[in-house]
């Protein structure tokens, strides 16, 4: 269905070879640890896999969705730390700021990225998960800018990530109201300050805090404009999320894909009964359709892709995917764990780290009750109010 060309295909294989010869050593620790894998970083750097997307007149390699895809897919079959950093890099904040920002704007994030930093999307907030436009961080009209007052939750990255892409409501001067995005940086812009790190069930070695705003003065440069012709700063972002809900459905499918591959393996070389347990059908069974889940997320996941090219992925089919994708991910690790019995309940085998790093993408970057909701009003044509009439 979707055929690779040949610098795709070396792509793909560099990414392998980088997830199976470093990050399969690495992932344990990072897990165990819980810290920030800065030499992994410095490994995509390396391998060009970090700012993929950026355009080449900012030093980037101007690939498409389907190119970022090839690679966070590989990296998360053995890390899904990893897998996530390369989305962050290369999807979402970075993608809002190369479509709508000023020149300023992309040379300062290509940069960052280019060298290692993993944008933060600051959306979330204490009381406005999944209702995101009930937010309350604020943005008032200052000379020759704006001052930010408020808290954001859950913000991945937090405190290593030096560039944020921070959600706030504006107050405009003509009475109206509308959600724009703002560019701060950790180390340079006053009033950012990094708050108590949310202890994760997985993925631990990226952290995810509070993020609070104090008086944060945000120049007019740093403003992401309204884009031309758009009626919403707010839809017009929310557009390019739809490029970090197909990497975050690559991560879960790219994890699944891993667990799948162990199961396979266990299967063939454990021996019960006198015979390898890949002989006893009801693990042939379970073998055979979590082959056909992967199968079904990963074109959903290339579907969204392809058809993105260089923009952003189709909220439809970016919905689709992910919800497909993460689902599939609980499924699949939880059935890998379950082939390999207690083995795959030991600490001292990935299994029960895959099982938990998949956890998480039902819920983060848009839950997939949210997702339903939004692929129903696409599917019948019309928009569900979710708030009270």
């Amino acid at each position: 269905m979707f055929p690779l060309t040949r610098d795709q295909q070396a792509l793909q294989a560099r990414a392998a070879a980088l997830s199976d010869d470093h990050l399969r050593r690495r992932a344990c620790e990072v897990d165990c640890s819980e810290r920030y894998p800065f030499d992994t970083v410095e490994a995509l750097v390396e391998a060009g896999f970090m700012g993929m997307t950026v355009p080449a007149s900012l030093g980037g390699r101007g690939l498409g969705a389907l190119d970022a895809v090839l690679v966070i897919e590989q990296l998360a079959r053995n890390c899904g730390v990893s897998a996530r950093i390369a989305v962050e890099a290369n999807m979402g904040a970075v993608g809002a700021v190369m479509a709508y920002g000023t020149e300023r704007q992309k040379q300062k994030v290509a940069g960052l990225v280019l060298a290692g930093d993993k944008p933060a999307i600051c959306i979330t907030e204490p009381d406005a998960g999944s209702a995101a436009t009930e937010m309350r961080t604020t943005a008032k009209r200052t000379g020759g800018g704006y001052v930010l007052n408020g808290t954001k939750h859950w913000i991945t990255g937090g405190g290593v990530s030096r560039t944020h892409l921070v959600f706030a409501r504006i107050a405009e001067e003509d009475g109206t109201s509308d959600i724009g995005g703002f560019l701060a940086f950790r180390g340079e812009t006053d009033g950012l300050r990094t708050g108590e790190r949310e202890p994760a069930m997985g993925l631990r070695g990226i952290p995810e805090t509070r993020v609070h705003f104090d008086d944060m003065f945000v120049p007019d440069d740093m403003v992401v404009p309204r884009p031309d012709g758009a009626s919403s700063r707010f839809a017009a972002l929310m557009g390019a999320y739809n490029g970090q809900r197909v990497g975050a459905a690559t991560v879960a499918h790219g994890i699944a894909q891993g667990a799948f591959e162990l199961a396979c393996d266990h299967a063939r070389e454990r021996r019960q009964f006198g015979r390898p347990i890949a002989e006893f059908q009801g693990l042939q069974w379970m073998l055979a359709d979590m082959s056909v889940a992967l199968a079904a997320s990963q074109a959903l996941i290339y579907k969204a892709a392809v058809n993105a090219g260089s923009g952003f992925p189709d909220m439809h089919e970016a919905a689709q995917a992910k919800i497909l994708a993460s689902e599939t991910a609980i499924s699949v690790t939880n059935d890998a764990l379950q082939i390999h019995g207690a083995m795959g309940y030991s600490r001292n085998r990935p299994l029960e780290r895959m099982v938990r790093d998949a956890r998480m993408f039902t819920i983060g970057g848009g839950t997939v009750q949210m997702l339903r909701n939004q692929v129903a009003s696409s599917v019948l044509g019309r928009k569900f109010r979710q708030d009270r009439p």
